[in-house]
């Protein structure tokens, strides 16, 4: 018997270690293209330095090197690719590109480069920062690269996040003043409420916003979509079970959804509402979290945490019907991406007025 196993787990061993080099082979090779479009982008901008409008530069250098580039290395040098290094450089560079693009008149020479600066550590795929350079909220963006790289996000995965907004959506479910951490270390998970987002978006489910459903319909898109639902719900999130029962003085309870947070060390309970919420929906979370809490977590784990997804979250109702300590939210879902530009002008107002508020 030994015999025969023995060939599996030596093939099993030796296939991981390939498939280990391969990956890390690729990760060089990305990082490696990634690098050198930064530095083509360097020479493109230190040549434009020496006096010639961009727009001139465009139409006939960057053509011409193109043609000449594409002859010698094959396809990937378009003038199109080349102006793309170009802002590649420029975003990741010591300096914002954001009033050279607005006000044509100015010139790169308005911009100098510090030759002394250190080249950026760059941890993502060049498609990764194509995404990345389409984002001109400089905090947002460090925030997206933070996050992709910890998470390990892939291209589809970063392009899904930055379309729903996940930056202003965290940011407005947070403390003005833990904003900044945002840019600075990506979502930190601390406390309970690092993990709420307003609003969580379900796109992914297929569900028409204007659609009749039940909170079953909604539980099976969820389960069906698993991946995609805990992406969404953020780190450290692990599914655990759908319905879980559990009894109490002989009578059977069914929580919808139970996950656990590894960061957080405890159990978040979901229950699902496509009606209007009640002071009874609350009471019935409260009564599940008490259980999770006295019955269930062990006692290195931290308090569980209740989120009643809705709908329509109404906060007044939470703040009037339960404890401030009572580690139990509402937390609003939509169906359908949010509107960028309004969350960004919210966020904005939003952060406006703090900054008001810091100089008086």
């Amino acid at each position: 018997m030994n015999k025969i196993q023995k060939p599996d787990t030596l093939f099993n061993k030796i296939t991981s270690i390939i498939e280990q080099a391969r990956q890390k082979a690729a990760t060089a090779v990305n990082l490696t293209m990634v690098y050198t479009y930064f530095e083509i982008g360097r020479y493109i901008v230190e040549d434009e330095q020496q006096g010639e409008q961009r727009a001139e530069y465009g139409k006939s250098v960057l053509k011409e090197l193109s043609e000449r580039l594409t002859e010698k290395f094959g396809n990937g040098f378009s003038a199109e690719n080349l102006k793309l290094m170009r802002k590649f450089f420029l975003t990741y560079h010591n300096f914002v590109i954001t009033d050279y693009e607005i006000d044509p008149k100015k010139v790169i020479t308005d911009y100098p480069i510090d030759q002394t600066m250190p080249l950026p550590k760059f941890t993502l795929s060049w498609t990764h920062y194509l995404i990345l350079m389409r984002i001109d909220n400089a905090d947002a963006r460090c925030f997206y690269e933070i996050e992709a790289t910890q998470q390990q996000w892939s291209v589809r995965q970063l392009a899904r996040q930055t379309a729903s907004s996940l930056y202003e959506r965290l940011a407005l479910s947070r403390n003005k003043k833990e904003v900044i951490r945002l840019a600075n270390e990506g979502q930190t998970v601390e406390k309970p409420t690092d993990i709420l987002k307003n609003p969580v978006t379900l796109e992914f489910l297929g569900l028409e916003e204007k659609a009749v459903y039940t909170e079953n319909l909604l539980e099976n898109r969820i389960i069906s979509n698993l991946q995609k639902f805990l992406l969404e719900m953020g780190k450290g999130f692990l599914f655990e079970a759908r319905q879980k029962r559990f009894t109490f003085e002989e009578q059977h309870f069914f929580v919808d959804l139970v996950l656990y947070n590894r960061l957080l060390q405890c159990y978040v309970l979901i229950d699902l509402k496509t009606d209007r919420l009640s002071h009874q929906d609350l009471g019935q979370m409260q009564m599940y979290v008490n259980y999770y809490d006295r019955y269930v977590k062990l006692q290195d784990e931290n308090p569980t945490i209740g989120i009643l997804l809705c709908e329509a979250a109404n906060h007044p109702l939470v703040k009037l019907t339960l404890p401030p300590n009572a580690n139990i939210y509402a937390a609003q879902y939509a169906l359908y991406l949010p509107d960028k530009a309004l969350l960004q002008q919210k966020l904005n107002e939003w952060l406006a007025e703090f900054r008001e508020e810091q100089n008086k």
